[in-house]
């Protein structure tokens, strides 16, 4: 059915979820067996707040019985997860890692993961412009020391660590189209990170078949003035994640190797992204994007958006008519598809736009609506019984409108962001 575009919503955030999807295969070694195969795993992320104002501190605390570790592990227990990523937990190489699974996990995690990120990591420049050098808003992220607010991930399956891939050192500068704001930081501009931790692709071996967590925790964006220099990194940070989901070719890793994630890996992406789709100071949102409704609210959208979200819609039509106080769709454009709550629920991209008389409708563009149409005849019925509808007759402001093998229809086919 048709989908109509109506208007731009007005907040600054963005929330990216992003599922699992295929899966290439590593072998499991002898010595380190994996569990027996489960029908799932269940996969968790954990702001803990495990931060201590200096180095070593978590170390110590770690050693004996403390309040806060004992509450997180708690939380910990009560979900059992069987791959978590810690965020804000002190890097401070494998001894905090050890002493937490050990001492406050019960030793179930038998594989873990961590590494340096560039929080506390002094940058020798004078990125807050306070006139002077040195301290955690002049860190390539900020920090009182190296490794504070680090992250770790804990799994009950084997980690391929030869095979992961940390981003640590990418520079914002080479990230196309970014946000940088070169007009704050100037001449340093080229030499800033991007990321304010670190991102992570960390590949683990599920019964033979790899899962790829996609580890990162990008700054708040707040904290800054009008430049916004925070709110733009905290945009680009997450578009990061989303352009290694994408396979971007932009992109290294830190020992140099290019591009993103294969097509096909099956992945998780994990960590707190420090974004509201509603509310808080983030920039370039998801609810900065226009609004797709497919039909008009009740049980005939509800049908048609879960058919996008399970990946059986990739097609709609709608009426060149709409269109006439509207930009046409182009191949590019993305938008937010609410439900019959008026809430967004996923993001589509348009892969493809054909204007064509009612007519000359293809099959296969009639199956792609996934309506279960078998063929252009019960298509056209249906849409016809739809554009002739006293709601679409309202909305053109014709009482009388009606179709015929001449009308002009808007075919777009899109894809899921």
């Amino acid at each position: 059915m048709s989908n109509v575009r109506i208007s731009r919503l007005a907040a600054a955030a963005v929330t990216l979820t992003f599922m699992a999807a295929g899966c290439s295969s590593v072998n499991p070694t002898a010595a380190d067996p994996a569990p027996d195969e489960p029908s799932s795993i269940r996969v968790a992320t954990f702001n803990a707040s495990l931060n201590r104002p200096a180095p070593g501190q978590l170390v110590t605390d770690l050693q004996g019985e403390n309040t806060q570790a004992r509450a997180v592990a708690d939380v910990i227990a009560a979900n059992s997860p069987d791959v978590l990523l810690v965020n804000e937990f002190d890097y401070s190489g494998d001894d905090a890692v050890r002493l937490f699974n050990d001492n406050y996990l019960d030793g179930q995690y038998r594989h873990s993961f961590t590494a340096p990120v560039n929080t506390g990591v002094d940058s020798g420049l004078d990125l807050d412009k306070d006139g002077a050098l040195g301290g955690p808003g002049d860190a390539w992220g900020f920090g009182q020391f190296p490794g504070q607010y680090g992250m770790v991930v804990y799994s009950k399956f084997p980690i391929a660590t030869e095979s992961v891939r940390t981003f640590q050192n990418f520079l914002w500068k080479d990230m196309p189209d970014s946000l940088l704001p070169r007009d704050y930081y100037g001449d340093v501009s080229d030499a800033l990170r991007l990321s304010s931790k670190s991102h992570w692709d960390v590949p683990i071996d599920v019964n033979g078949k790899t899962l790829h967590v996609l580890a990162s925790h990008p700054t708040p964006p707040s904290f800054d003035g009008p430049e916004d220099r925070n709110g733009k990194r905290n945009h680009d940070e997450i578009r990061m994640s989303a352009d290694y989901i994408s396979g971007a070719d932009y992109l290294y890793d830190d020992k140099g190797v290019r591009g993103g994630l294969e097509q096909g890996a099956s992945f998780v992406m994990l960590g707190d992204q420090n974004s509201d789709p509603v509310d808080g100071d983030s920039v370039g949102s998801v609810t900065d994007l226009p609004i797709v409704e497919f039909a008009f609210p009740g049980p005939l959208r509800d049908m048609l958006v879960a058919a996008v979200l399970i990946g059986e819609k990739t097609s709609t039509a709608s009426l060149l008519v709409q269109y006439v106080d509207e930009e046409l769709p182009r191949v590019g454009n993305r938008g937010a598809v609410v439900d019959s709550a008026g809430d967004v629920v996923a993001v589509i991209e348009t892969t493809g736009v054909e204007i064509v008389a009612l007519c000359d409708v293809s099959l296969q563009h009639a199956l792609d609506e996934g309506e279960g149409y078998v063929d252009v005849a019960h298509w056209r019925a249906g849409h016809e019984r739809f554009w002739q509808s006293a709601e679409v007759r309202e909305e053109l402001g014709d009482p009388h409108f009606s179709v015929n093998d001449d009308t002009q229809v808007v075919l777009e086919r899109f894809t899921l962001v």
